[in-house]
């Protein structure tokens, strides 16, 4: 009898999630539908989904992170960077080109991350809390604070504003990383490798795991997700900005926990990030609509993560 009523308390875990997203969508619906054009209109359904593809694509590589019992601090300020490398080299020498910049910096950030925790063996708060601060100090230098605009507009439709039909094509970037990611962390066995990694690594060690390389694979994955977020997040807005991503990362590791990723490791969803990501722009957008000052805004939005975290995680 015992095991059976963990067994239910694991599986309502799994979906509480899912849950709490369909509850205060019915409660958004319901209270904030006289209220300008209501909570349903499809163009704030829309704005939802755009503003918060982003910080789910983030959310992606942040579930295969703490699944593996680790962090990454250092994502935020590695969009700005990123926007502004790719921004930069877009007006000098094409999309391609720029594209490729961008993403060769989240490589180069992905092995300095992943050699400082996996090898150096540096807790992976205080390497990305430095790097952090290293790629914030890089990104206000670069160009010295100034914003680079971007203005193909075949870089801007693809890669951030355009939209496909009604739905944006962040939208369209974001399935198509959450569903890949959702594949590796479920059938592939890296997946595997990762939860037994933050599960028990001890464990995982002498099972036969490589889990230097899992973590090292993990820190490298963030942050080449988080170069892929910057080069949208240019294209969305633009244009590369120092300030492009920067405090996001707790929008990240909140929608990733809020998801049903253990902060604690062995176990991790990158479905749930992607619900997460859009459960905290939705609580966003409906305090604005209650008309709640920012400092209110502040006040609720953190007491619903705390509460969600509670009710969605696991502790050890």
């Amino acid at each position: 009898m015992e095991r059976l009523v963990t067994t239910r308390k694991l599986d309502l875990s799994n979906v509480a999630v899912y849950i709490a997203f369909v509850a205060l969508f019915i409660l958004f619906a319901v209270t904030l539908k006289d209220v300008g054009a209501g909570f349903l209109d499809p163009g704030n359904l829309t704005n939802i989904l755009r503003q918060t593809s982003l910080i789910a694509i983030m959310g992606v590589g942040m579930a295969f992170v703490l699944g593996a019992a680790q962090i990454d601090l250092s994502v935020g300020a590695l969009v700005g960077v990123v926007s502004l490398v790719t921004a930069m080299v877009v007006r000098d020498y094409g999309i391609v080109a720029g594209v490729a910049a961008g993403l060769g910096v989240g490589v180069a950030a992905g092995l300095l991350n992943g050699a400082l925790v996996a090898w150096v063996r540096i807790p992976a708060f205080l390497a990305t809390l430095g790097t952090m601060i290293i790629f914030s100090g890089v990104s206000r230098t670069l160009t010295n604070l100034r914003s680079i605009p971007i203005t193909d507009s075949t870089y801007r439709y693809f890669l951030g504003g355009g939209n496909i039909g009604p739905i944006p094509i962040l939208v369209v970037w974001m399935l198509v990383f959450v569903v890949i990611g959702h594949i590796v962390m479920t059938k592939g066995g890296l997946g595997r490798k990762v939860l037994a990694t933050g599960g028990n690594p001890v464990a995982a060690f002498y099972s036969g795991i490589n889990t230097r390389r899992v973590t090292f694979t993990v820190m490298f994955i963030c942050s080449v997700l988080a170069a892929v977020a910057g080069i949208l997040w240019a294209g969305r807005f633009g244009g590369g900005r120092y300030s492009l991503g920067e405090g996001e990362e707790l929008s990240v590791i909140a929608a990733t926990v809020l998801g049903g990723t253990s902060i604690f490791g062995g176990k991790a969803s990158v479905a749930g990030a992607a619900v997460g990501a859009v459960m905290i722009g939705m609580i966003n957008n409906a305090l604005i609509m209650y008309g709640l000052d920012v400092y209110q805004q502040m006040i609720v939005r953190g007491a619903i993560i705390i509460l969600a975290v509670v009710l969605t995680t696991n502790r050890k």
